[in-house]
C-alpha cells in the first residue's frame, strides 16, 4: 500500500472515471492520509501483513494511493507492470518499490507490459481485470483503459482465460474499471449484473462464475456506486479469510447480503470517504496483494 503525500483530484483521469468528484477540499491530502493510516491499522489489527511505502513529492502522482493499477504479484514468482492511460499515472511505476518486495519474496521475472503505451493501448492491472487466481480466469469489461490486445498478451503469458464484456452505469456511461462493478473471492462473486447490458455477455459471465463454484451476490447500480463491488478477499497471518471493503461499501450492503458474504470470511472495513469521493477508487484499489512465494 502506498502512503500518500500529495493526494488530490486527478484531472487526467476524470474524463473516463465517473466515480471521481471534483470537490473543493484544501485539506484533501491531510484527510486522505488520516483515512489511509486508519485503514492500514484496521488491516493490521486483523492480522494482515501490510507493507506500507511512502509516496514521493516528485514526481507529482495524485493517484499513487491506488497501486493495484500499475503492478500485480503472482504465485509463480512473476511480477507484471501495466500500461496506464494517464501520463501522470505512469510515473507511479517505481523500481525501488519492486526492490523492496524482492527483499522479502522470491521473484522469477518481471514482465513489463507498459511498452503498449506507445501504441495507445492500456491495461490497468487488477483494476482492468478481476482475477480468479485459482481458476486462472481474468474478467474484464473492455474500455479505453482495458484494451483487448494487452489483455490477450497478459493471458498468453500467464495461461489465464479472458472473459470479456461491455459494462455501463445507470446513465449508460462506460464503466472505467472492472473492479468497481465486481469482486471475485475463492467461493463467491459480488457483481452488478445490471451493468452488463448485452444478454449473451451477461449469461457468459454468470455461467463462468457458476462453473467455477462462485455464489453470486448481485448488487444494484446504487450499491455499485457506493463501491460495494470494490472489495478484496485476503488471508491474514493466521490463515483466516477476510473480506476487505470500505465503510461506504459495507453500509451499502443489505443485511441479507452481509450474511451471505460472512459465510466466506470476516467482513472488515474502514472509512475512506475522501479517497473515494475525490479519487474515484475504493478499498480494493488501495491494495496490491502479494501472492509471490516468501523468501
Amino acid at each position: 500500500m502506498i502512503r500518500p503525500v500529495a493526494f488530490g483530484f486527478n484531472e487526467q483521469t476524470a474524463a473516463s472515471n465517473a466515480f471521481q468528484n471534483k470537490i473543493i477540499d484544501s485539506n484533501a491530502q491531510e484527510h486522505a492520509l488520516q483515512e489511509f493510516d486508519r485503514f492500514v491499522k484496521v488491516l493490521r489489527d486483523n492480522g494482515v501483513d501490510v507493507t506500507v511505502i511512502d509516496d514521493t513529492l516528485k514526481p507529482h502522482t495524485p493517484d499513487s494511493i491506488f497501486p493495484n493499477n500499475w503492478v500485480s504479484f503472482h504465485a509463480d514468482g512473476n511480477i507484471f507492470l501495466y500500461p496506464m492511460q494517464a501520463e501522470n499515472r505512469r510515473l507511479e511505476r517505481r523500481e525501488d518499490i519492486i526492490s523492496i518486495v524482492e527483499d522479502s519474496f522470491k521473484v522469477n521475472r518481471i514482465e513489463d507490459l507498459s511498452r503498449f503505451e506507445i501504441e495507445g493501448k492500456y491495461l490497468e492491472g487488477t483494476g482492468s481485470m478481476v482475477l480468479d487466481r485459482k481458476n486462472k480466469i481474468a474478467y474484464a469489461c473492455l474500455s479505453p483503459r482495458t484494451n483487448i490486445d494487452v489483455l490477450n498478451q497478459f493471458c498468453e503469458e500467464t495461461d489465464y482465460k479472458a472473459v470479456t464484456f461491455a459494462a455501463f452505469d445507470q446513465n449508460h456511461t462506460a464503466i472505467y474499471h472492472t473492479n468497481v462493478l465486481m469482486g471475485v473471492g475463492s467461493r463467491f462473486a459480488v457483481i452488478c449484473l445490471d451493468s452488463i447490458e448485452n444478454v449473451n455477455e451477461k449469461d457468459k459471465v454468470v455461467a463462468s462464475l457458476k462453473a467455477n463454484g462462485k455464489e453470486i451476490i448481485a448488487i444494484s447500480f446504487d450499491q455499485m456506486n457506493h463501491f460495494a463491488g470494490n472489495l478484496l478477499e485476503v488471508k491474514n497471518q493466521a490463515g483466516e479469510t477476510l473480506i476487505v471493503m470500505s465503510a461506504t461499501a459495507y453500509n451499502a450492503f443489505n443485511e441479507q447480503q452481509k450474511a451471505l458474504l460472512s459465510n466466506y470470511g470476516k467482513l472488515i472495513y474502514a472509512d475512506i470517504n475522501t479517497i473515494e469521493t475525490i479519487g474515484g477508487g475504493s478499498a480494493r484499489c488501495m491494495m496490491a496483494e502479494v501472492h509471490l512465494p516468501v523468501v
